[in-house]
């Protein structure tokens, strides 16, 4: 049975962890979110809104302790908010999801700092969409 980790070490884990060490764009491309909408900012809104919800979501089921033959389905679900995140300019979250995807899938060793790093790149997401809406 998967241990589940609680708010807090989820909150110290992501506070260590670089999201993503070589990313050097804004947390969220609001530029990239315009031309996805047309320029609609009630959209714009809407999608952040669905994406914030989204990734609480899964940073919740993921944030469990990966036990054996969980990989697909933590891959499935990196994979899924990795095309998310894409889609509103959160990049940041995409390439530390498709990371994670990776290791997750593989059942690798570095799923962790994987996971670590993506906790900590939707944690930044959340807050920067918090501060916009």
């Amino acid at each position: 049975m998967a241990k589940y980790a609680t708010a807090q070490q989820l909150d110290n884990e992501a506070r260590d962890a670089e999201p993503a060490e070589h990313f050097s764009g804004p947390v969220i491309d609001l530029v990239h979110l315009s031309r996805q909408t047309l320029g609609d900012s009630a959209l714009e809104g809407e999608l952040l809104t669905l994406f914030d919800r989204q990734a609480l979501q899964f940073s919740t089921r993921l944030g469990a302790s990966m036990a054996a033959g969980e990989g697909k389905w933590r891959g499935d679900l990196a994979h899924t908010l990795k095309g998310s995140a894409s889609a509103v300019g959160a990049f940041m979250v995409a390439d530390a999801a498709a990371a994670y995807e990776t290791a997750a899938r593989a059942e690798s060793p570095e799923a962790e700092l994987a996971w670590r790093r993506l906790a900590a790149a939707i944690d930044r997401a959340r807050g920067e969409i918090a501060g916009l809406l």
